[in-house]
């Protein structure tokens, strides 16, 4: 598997990848998946900041994605990064996560980033919360029932991870 930066000839699969999560999942609290423009201006919005935007792929197949931006548009925030991984539905469970998420943690620490959160959609996603302790996250908190999909409450799940010195020293 090779984890590289999406490219345009990654559009249609990062797409249909997203549909999908966006249909049947709870992960994301988008109800209507986005058209290839929107997610090409999505992906060019990460990468113009200078932040990455990963495909794992495999045999010329992207299995899946993720990227990493600043948590929030204030300056404040400047320093703490959110991720967001999605992976096709019939490779789940083997690593493809993994893999994209311990690069973006390298790429987040050089781009001088302090912490880096995961926002994930639904306290039952057990594979996405499992997948973040496993690469050293701590549970930071949960936002009972903050979205309605598929008629019922989801909540939101923060997990989050101390990038380089974190908070022991002060940024240069």
């Amino acid at each position: 598997m090779l984890i590289r930066d999406a490219t345009a000839d990654d559009l249609a699969a990062i797409t249909a990848i997203y549909a999908h999560h966006v249909r049947v999942g709870t992960g994301t609290f988008e109800e209507t998946p986005p058209e290839h423009a929107e997610m090409a201006a999505r992906i060019a919005r990460v990468q113009d900041a200078g932040w990455s935007w990963l495909v794992a792929e495999a045999e010329g197949v992207v299995l899946g994605y993720a990227y990493f931006n600043q948590f929030r548009d204030r300056s404040a925030y400047r320093y703490c990064a959110e991720n967001a991984i999605y992976v096709r539905d019939d490779v789940r469970g083997q690593g493809v996560g993994k893999a994209l998420v311990e690069v973006l943690l390298e790429r987040a620490t050089a781009c001088e980033f302090r912490q880096m959160l995961a926002v994930i959609g639904d306290s039952e996603n057990v594979g996405s919360i499992g997948l973040h302790v496993s690469l050293g996250f701590r549970q930071a908190g949960v936002l009972k029932a903050a979205g309605l999909k598929f008629g019922r409450w989801v909540d939101v799940v923060f997990m989050q991870r101390a990038l380089g010195d974190g908070d022991r020293t002060a940024p240069p």
